[in-house]
């Protein structure tokens, strides 16, 4: 059985934008329930607002709403996977990792300085990361690897988010495997800081 929330996905694939009146009359819908199933598509990231218009006459302006970015999805992982493929091994990971972030903006920060900074930015390019004290020094760990779609044909950037912790934090990195059983999109390595 198809929900209404699917329905009303599948109509703005098709139409590419739509109000919520336009929706409401094409899936038989009420227009109330069609806003209210709109707000939440649009607070989990699958539907945005795309303009308003105004109406003749009275009542409220009409949002017209379409797919996000992210619900319709992107190619990038078959170009990554080809870029990664023709580079092969002449490609620096560690060339790559000074290139993804800006190891300048760490200079002269004490240490926890330095890890503050780098999880806000690690998390702005979606690591899900966190750091932890440990006896052997701060240990990174990342909730997710954004890279997960091409991660598996290409286990070298691994060594990237390596060589971007040690040029960011200035101090050497390992990266010690989890124990438990790797997850498709989550990161197997925890991050030793020496």
């Amino acid at each position: 059985m198809t929900t209404s929330r699917q329905r009303i996905l599948t109509h703005l694939k098709k139409t590419r934008s739509a109000s919520a009146r336009e929706i409401a009359r094409a899936l038989k819908l009420s227009a109330p329930n069609v806003r209210h199933h709109l707000s939440v598509l649009s607070s989990d990231g699958r539907v945005e607002m795309t303009a308003v218009h105004s109406r003749e006459g009275r009542g409220r302006p009409e949002k017209v709403y379409s797919l996000s970015e992210a619900a319709l999805g992107d190619n990038l992982s078959a170009l990554a996977q080809a870029i990664l493929t023709e580079a092969g091994s002449t490609l620096s990971m560690e060339a790559v990792a000074s290139l993804v972030l800006d190891e300048s903006l760490f200079v002269g920060q004490s240490m926890n300085k330095r890890l503050a900074l780098l999880i806000e930015k690690l998390n702005e390019m979606h690591y899900q990361a966190r750091w932890e004290a440990g006896a052997g020094g701060p240990r990174v760990l990342f909730g997710r690897c954004p890279y997960a779609r091409v991660i598996d044909a290409h286990p070298e950037i691994c060594t990237m988010d390596t060589a971007l912790l040690q040029k960011t934090l200035a101090r050497p990195v390992s990266a010690l495997k989890k124990n438990e059983a790797p997850v498709r999109g989550l990161c197997p390595f925890i991050f030793q800081i020496g």
